[in-house]
């Protein structure tokens, strides 16, 4: 099955918030880039609420509910009390864990599972409970035994964090042995029969080699470099374009 793409609205929100008005309309957006067969919407809403905001949340899940129940609610965060409880409020279909601090301007890094695999255990359990399916961000630097921790926490993917790749949109020769890291990391995901995600600073120019290289990649999720498109080609083009990029026949 080719890579599956989840729509990152968080650029979106972002350009909202400049004012205090309703448009750009994030729900709406979301509409359109479904109705152009993305597979899903992403959100990662921020305690200090930047960009996606709480009240954005259960619009978002009534718009797919209710117009496209095929499709999937991924939502992102540091696995908070509070963000833990929103989940359980608004049970998105898949719960992806990062382990940012809040002031960050934007996920950095993957877990370090050899030091945060146990806290992770029991969080991973509360929301498996609840019927959502858990992604833990890593980081894609082939360190097998890293994917064998993640695997004990109980998770059902990882995704791969691909900013190092996607930084090096001048650099070919580094790109590429960055691309071998993941794919390593992603063959030892495989092996230990977790699922693969990935996303951050993906395009339509880089994705194609990587998943060429990681086949199997279940999904990716794209918020940046996608609004930046929308704002040349509109959101359904976009969204077309990056399924293309992803090994989808459009």
């Amino acid at each position: 099955m080719p890579t599956k793409l989840s729509v990152n609205l968080n650029a979106i929100a972002m350009l909202r918030n400049r004012r205090d008005l309703p448009w750009p309309n994030v729900a709406h957006l979301g509409r359109i880039a479904l109705q152009a067969g993305a597979s899903g919407l992403t959100v990662h809403p921020r305690p200090d609420q930047r960009h996606i905001r709480f009240s954005d949340l259960p619009i978002i899940r009534a718009l797919i509910d209710d117009e496209f129940p095929q499709a999937e609610f991924n939502i992102e965060g540091y696995p908070s009390e509070d963000f833990l409880e929103l989940c359980e409020k608004i049970e998105p279909e898949q719960v992806t864990l990062v382990p940012d601090d809040p002031s960050q301007a934007t996920s950095d890094h993957g877990f370090d599972f050899r030091a945060h695999g146990e806290m992770l255990k029991p969080i991973v359990a509360r929301l498996k409970a609840k019927g959502m399916r858990v992604s833990l961000f890593a980081d894609g630097d082939g360190d097998v035994e890293a994917v064998k921790l993640a695997k004990a926490t109980g998770a059902d993917r990882i995704e791969l964090y691909t900013g190092p790749y996607g930084g090096c949109f001048d650099h070919p020769e580094r790109g590429a042995e960055i691309i071998e890291l993941l794919g390593r990391t992603a063959d030892a995901a495989f092996a230990e029969g977790l699922d693969v995600n990935g996303g951050h600073d993906l395009t339509v120019a880089n994705l194609p080699a990587l998943v060429k290289r990681i086949p199997k990649m279940a999904e990716v999720s794209i918020g940046h470099g996608l609004t930046a498109d929308a704002l040349e080609y509109g959101m359904a083009e976009t969204v077309r374009r990056f399924r293309r990029a992803c090994g989808q026949t459009v």
